[in-house]
């Protein structure tokens, strides 16, 4: 197994959400690697009438002096409509989800916001099940949130980090993991994982 010892994750605040009565983050997230830079998941990308009982609150990247340029590639772990919104601001490089999950989207009512997975210029990178992005660096297939979520895994030699998107909504799904992706996420014995809906990344309470 490849490890790469100097990989960095980097959160990034793109919005927030109203639920039951209470404000949810929305985080993505940036994977430097030595020979790419990575983000996890795009956000929301503007005010939908779909999305308005949540009331979003958005944080866009451009205000952040985010640099587009820089991201090689986008892994969307799953997508949901905010996971995806931004996925047009990366038209033309390669968006790797997993061919159960962008089936789904494309067929069920209510799944997500369409005209935000498929934008022109789009390039999904289809896999099925786990596959190697780079050295150290791979998507395992997470079902539970929804039948084709994946996660990201990085391998530094020590114990893997973990970008999870919704494998946790919040910490306590993690603490008593029910779902098949979650079960899986924790048999990797991660020193954390690193969550949409939660600022900080969690870890085990062992540690």
């Amino acid at each position: 197994m490849t490890t790469i010892s100097s990989i960095k994750v980097t959160p990034y605040l793109v919005a927030d959400l109203l639920a039951e009565g209470e404000r949810m983050p929305v985080n993505v997230h940036v994977i430097d690697h030595p020979d790419a830079r990575i983000l996890v998941d795009t956000g929301i990308r503007e005010l939908h009438p779909a999305a308005a009982d949540m009331a979003p609150r958005l944080y866009p990247l451009r205000e952040q002096n985010f640099d587009f340029a820089s991201i090689d590639m986008v892994v969307n772990t799953h997508l949901h409509f905010d996971h995806c919104g931004n996925n047009h601001l990366f038209a033309g490089k390669p968006i790797y989800v997993q061919r159960r999950e962008l089936e789904d989207a494309r067929s069920k009512q209510d799944y997500t916001i369409n005209e935000w997975i498929d934008a022109p210029d789009i390039e999904y990178v289809t896999v099925d099940g786990e596959f190697e992005l780079l050295p150290g660096v791979r998507l395992v297939p997470a079902p539970g949130h929804t039948d084709g979520m994946q996660v990201v895994v990085i391998e530094t030699g020590g114990r893997p980090i973990v970008v999870g998107g919704d494998v946790g909504v919040w910490f306590g799904e993690l603490d008593g993991p029910s779902s098949e992706g979650q079960l899986r996420v924790l048999a990797l014995n991660p020193e954390a994982v690193w969550l949409t809906h939660v600022n900080e990344a969690w870890r085990p309470r062992s540690v």
